[in-house]
């Protein structure tokens, strides 16, 4: 196992990424090896609804949601996630001085996967499949560039679209990214920082904050996770099952949000 931490960062209104990127760069002058992954989807609905493609979001039958991704909602996740996004995050860790260098996950085949052939969709109370959408799920990571990286001092910040087998760009979730990631290189611990304290038995009533959970009790925690959180708990249960031996939800609005998450300030899942 590495002394690499994987911090995985959502894109929901109310994160702050300037407490973030300050605990992050007080955590690598201290000589913490650190890889963030970062998500999007806020300013992705902005921009959405800006250029007259408002967000459709698609719910399977277990409850998970996903964005769809046609063609042209593809260019835009993309514009964002690998343009704005990323180059903010690099840019205010480079003012903090922390040599980061931004990727995504096509780059270097980052992360790679098949693309889906279809996607099972309930739409009016009715299951359907949807043909079009250019999303995946990571099965692989070049770990090796990552240690490159690493061993020379720099920082990586990664964020989707990942590759398919065929090369194409595909939309793939974020935490179950930054797992595999985690998994990928030993990680010690993935800490998933979201817009609420942790995972919360009745959302969004923050009193309600779990601290603790086993790996046996991620299924029965699945069915009170609202929302994105049922991805952040599959991710979380990925990322045990392949080793990673705690994975950690904290609250990306507060200072010395990865050094708390570290610390156990959340919600802590272990084997």
């Amino acid at each position: 196992m590495s002394d690499v931490i994987v911090i995985k960062v959502g894109g929901s209104a109310g994160i702050n990424y300037d407490l973030v990127c300050d605990d992050i760069a007080a955590l690598v002058k201290e000589g913490q090896k650190l890889i963030l992954v970062h998500g999007g989807s806020h300013e992705t609905n902005v921009i959405s609804e800006k250029l007259g493609k408002p967000p459709r979001i698609l719910t399977s039958p277990q409850g998970y949601t996903s964005r769809y991704t046609d063609v042209e909602t593809l260019d835009i996740f993309a514009m964002v996630y690998a343009g704005k996004m990323n180059t903010r995050i690099v840019e205010r860790l480079q003012k903090r001085g922390v040599n980061a260098v931004g990727l995504s996950g096509i780059d270097g085949r980052l992360l790679e996967g098949p693309r889906k052939a279809s996607v099972r969709a309930v739409v009016d109370g009715r299951q359907m499949l949807v043909r079009d959408d250019y999303t995946g799920k990571v099965e692989k990571v070049n770990a090796g560039l990552l240690n490159l990286l690493l061993d020379n001092g720099y920082v990586p910040i990664v964020t989707p679209p990942a590759s398919s087998t065929e090369g194409e760009a595909i939309n793939v979730d974020g935490d179950r990214a930054a797992a595999m990631i985690a998994s990928a290189i030993g990680a010690k611990q993935l800490i998933i920082l979201s817009n609420v304290p942790g995972l919360l038995r009745t959302f969004p009533d923050e009193s309600t904050l779990i601290p603790h959970i086993r790996y046996a009790g991620l299924e029965q925690a699945l069915s009170f996770a609202e929302g994105r959180m049922k991805k952040k708990v599959l991710g979380a249960s990925e990322a045990i099952a392949a080793g990673v031996k705690q994975v950690v939800f904290g609250d990306a609005r507060l200072a010395s949000c990865v050094r708390n998450a570290m610390a156990g300030k959340g919600t802590v899942i272990e084997g």
